[in-house]
C-alpha cells in the first residue's frame, strides 16, 4: 500500500502553480499527510557578472523578496482546501529546482506536486523547465499538473 506522509508543492504563486497547490491540498486530506509549500526566491549572484561589486544591494533585496515571498506563502493555500491538514510553509533561496530537490531529500518528502506551464519548442529550450528537473532529480515520485486538464470536483 502507498503511504503518503508528507507532500511537497512548490509555488511560484502563478496560476499554474496554484492548480498543483489544490492537487496537492487534496492529495494531504485523502492521505492525511503533512504539506508542505515551499516557494523560492532565486538567487541574483549567478545571473549578475561581478555580482561582488552589489553585494550590500544583492542582499538586501533578497532579504525583501524572501519577506515578501513569506508573507504571501502566509496566506496560501485557500483554508477551505487545507481544512484538518497540517501545512508547513518555507521561502528558500538559491535556484529553484536545487532547493526543492534538497528540501526533498532532508525532508524525507514522500511525493512532489509541482505545476508545469506546459512549453515546448524554443520557449521550453530557452528557459528550462524546473519541473523536468525537479522530475529528473529528485529522491520521491513527482506528479506534474498542467494548466489545463482535469480538476477535483466536489461530489
Amino acid at each position: 500500500m502507498i503511504r503518503l506522509q508528507k507532500i511537497l508543492v512548490p509555488t511560484d504563486f502563478s496560476d499554474f502553480s496554484n492548480h498543483a497547490v489544490k492537487y496537492g491540498c487534496e492529495f494531504a486530506k485523502r492521505f492525511n499527510a503533512e504539506l508542505h509549500l515551499v516557494s523560492v526566491v532565486e538567487d541574483v549572484y549567478p545571473l549578475v557578472p561581478e555580482s561582488g561589486m552589489l553585494l550590500p544591494t544583492a542582499a538586501n533585496y533578497l532579504n525583501e523578496l524572501k519577506a515578501a515571498a513569506e508573507q504571501t506563502l502566509s496566506t496560501r493555500p485557500d483554508p477551505a482546501w487545507v481544512e484538518g491538514v497540517n501545512v508547513r510553509r518555507e521561502v528558500l533561496i538559491g535556484t529553484a529546482f536545487l532547493e526543492i530537490v534538497r528540501y526533498a531529500k532532508d525532508e524525507d518528502i514522500d511525493l512532489v506536486v509541482i505545476g508545469t506551464h506546459g512549453r515546448t519548442g524554443l520557449v521550453h529550450v530557452l528557459m528550462g523547465s524546473v519541473a523536468e528537473k525537479v522530475v529528473r532529480k529528485a529522491p520521491c515520485p513527482v506528479l506534474t499538473v498542467r494548466p489545463e486538464g482535469h480538476d477535483f470536483v466536489m461530489p
